[in-house]
């Protein structure tokens, strides 16, 4: 049986994700933040610690919107944390052992912020960012391990998350949309399910879900 680890797995993608695998047959591990700390390096290695993983995707996500100027240390450095070095940290714990075996899946959720920054997230952008260039970075070392990594930008989800958006800014985001409507939480899970289950030979792609411009 597939090993399923969702970082952020309290999220609303991070429920949808391990609902999809569940029903596919695969032991799903969704944490929250409570028993994966993705900003705690010490929470990391115990969550893994002597825990195989076939699939580790990396859901656990934060905004603290601001403009460079304007944005503290302290909220620069939180979202980074979450977005880029958790993640980076999760796969680092994982990695070894998908070696060893010589098979394995990371999955990073990234963002369309990273290739077209709104104003005002220039800290969530950097993260996401950063986390498009591990994901080339650790496809192209790995391959030869038999390990694949990719990145999925789900778009605009109604998510927690997102949920203290404006309606003056929700409706301007649905506008850049080509089909006039948002991505869904169950169609970027099931997206992810195709990705790992069927694509055995897609790795260090960037798969950007819904109908905005690349």
């Amino acid at each position: 049986m597939q090993q399923v680890v969702i970082s952020g797995g309290e999220g609303g993608l991070g429920k949808a994700v391990a609902a999809v695998f569940g029903a596919g047959g695969c032991q799903v591990s969704a944490p929250g933040r409570g028993l994966l700390d993705v900003t705690s390096a010490t929470s990391v290695a115990e969550f893994f610690e002597n825990r195989p993983v076939d699939l580790l995707v990396c859901c656990a996500g934060m905004c603290r919107d601001s403009l460079l100027a304007t944005t503290s240390e302290d909220d620069w450095d939180a979202v980074v944390a979450v977005n880029f070095e958790g993640a980076r940290r999760c796969a680092r714990a994982v990695l070894p052992e998908m070696v060893r075996r010589g098979a394995g899946h990371i999955v990073f959720v990234g963002s369309r912020s990273a290739l077209h920054p709104p104003p005002g997230q220039a800290a969530y952008a950097t993260a996401k960012a950063a986390l498009l260039g591990l994901t080339r970075a650790l496809a192209e070392h790995h391959g030869p391990d038999n390990i694949r990594v990719n990145a999925v930008l789900p778009g605009f989800l109604e998510t927690p998350m997102t949920a203290a958006v404006t309606p003056r800014r929700r409706d301007a985001v649905i506008a850049d949309h080509a089909l006039g409507r948002l991505n869904t939480v169950a169609a970027a899970a099931n997206f992810m399910f195709h990705l790992h289950h069927s694509l055995p030979h897609t790795s260090g792609q960037v798969f950007q879900l819904d109908s905005r411009p690349v």
